[in-house]
């Protein structure tokens, strides 16, 4: 089996005002660095998709054993760089690990473990996990290449995971590389000085500011009500600040978030672990992750049995989501509790306005159910009236 590395740096760096690709990363480019990773593992061809600034990129590329390709409708989205960089890709190959130019730490030997599991497991996908939550790069068969190649705008391989559910191979790692991409200068500064193989992963944390983010208890936990928000999307900000005034005790589950950079959380957890929450009489739960976490999160709160469920998705996305944890094997009951688009059609289109929208579906709920409670302990024959 031959695997091949499409590397997609054909971006605008909108959100940093000059040519990413080109930004230091200690002594290196942010681009050079993830071609030296790749480089490092055992991928028998690198693409390099170029697009804005490409001429200016490529004679910095300090690697010249790859193929550069320039992505000319680089503006119209990611998924014209996917499919001119599988294009370019030699018919020998059997698979592409598609790799993205802003994640300058993802070690070799990950790039390896995904490409020994494809090879073990014959699954079309492979996508690397680290403490429940899902990274990149990610690995596809030569298979999926016409369904990737055949998207269009600003969307990626995720778009095609819902219809390979059973071909999908999950790959823990300890590299947390694969959830690390800068995006803004402030991202780039605090990891100016790394040197890739020159330190380990506490070095990796304690500089994206991890260090000790378990979960921690407040002091005056109200474990009646305890709304958990997976993600930190500005749905999810807007979400903690309006239930905190509800007397909600807030919970955010994120890589790497804590509760100061949350207003109104009280307490954090950065795996996606359910088990790790403490016990609580009504838990409900929303995702608002944009993708990046939706079925795992959504699996875990159903397994735990929460009295909410939500995902913060427009109606296609939802639409996707069901159909996958039906296929995955989730029972007709539990995902009965999913509701999803998330909250109440009250027209809603900003994020406070869409938080609201949940609230208002969530209070329903808590009212609905002491409404049961109470006419069962009344008079238990009421309720089959």
């Amino acid at each position: 089996m031959r695997t091949g590395a499409v590397v997609l740096a054909a971006g605008m760096s909108s959100r940093m005002g000059e040519a990413k690709q080109l930004l230091l990363l200690g002594e290196n480019t942010l681009l050079n660095q993830v071609l030296d990773n790749v480089r490092g593992s055992k991928v028998a061809e690198i693409v390099v998709v170029l697009g804005h600034q490409a001429e200016i990129i490529e004679k910095q590329l300090g690697f010249k054993k790859l193929k550069v390709v320039v992505n000319e409708s680089y503006q119209q989205g990611m998924a014209t760089s996917l499919r001119t960089g599988l294009a370019a890709l030699s018919s020998e190959m059997n698979a592409a690990l598609i790799v993205l130019a802003d994640q300058p730490f993802v070690r070799a030997g990950t790039l390896d473990r995904l490409m020994d599991q494809y090879e073990q497991s014959g699954a079309q996908i492979a996508i690397p996990v680290y403490k429940g939550f899902r990274g990149n790069p990610v690995l596809l068969d030569r298979a999926v290449f016409p369904e990737v190649m055949a998207l269009t705008g600003d969307i990626g391989c995720r778009a095609i995971f819902g219809d390979h559910v059973e071909g999908i191979v999950k790959v823990p790692v300890e590299d947390i590389g694969v959830l690390l991409d800068l995006d803004t200068k402030g991202d780039v500064a605090k990891f100016r000085d790394f040197r890739q193989g020159a330190t380990d992963e506490s070095v990796l944390i304690a500089a994206a500011d991890l260090e000790g983010r378990k979960i921690s208890n407040p002091e005056n936990p109200r474990r009646d009500r305890e709304l958990v928000i997976v993600g930190s999307e500005p749905v999810g900000i807007a979400l903690a600040k309006l239930a905190k005034v509800l007397g909600f005790t807030i919970t955010v589950v994120d890589p790497f978030l804590k509760p100061a950079d949350l207003p109104g959380a009280d307490q954090s957890l950065n795996s996606l672990d359910f088990s790790l929450l403490p016990a609580a009489a009504s838990r409900y739960v929303v995702v608002a992750s944009r993708g990046r976490f939706d079925e795992e999160a959504i699996e875990q709160a159903l397994q735990a049995n929460s009295a909410y469920v939500a995902l913060v998705a427009n109606k296609k996305r939802a639409q996707e989501i069901r159909r996958s944890l039906e296929l995955r094997g989730e029972s007709l009951e539990k995902l009965a509790k999913l509701h999803a688009p998330a909250g109440l059609n009250i027209g809603a289109e900003n994020p406070e306005e869409i938080a609201l929208s949940i609230l208002g579906e969530i209070v329903s709920e808590i009212r609905r159910d002491n409404g049961t409670k109470s006419i069962t302990m009344e008079n238990p024959t009421r309720i089959a009236r």
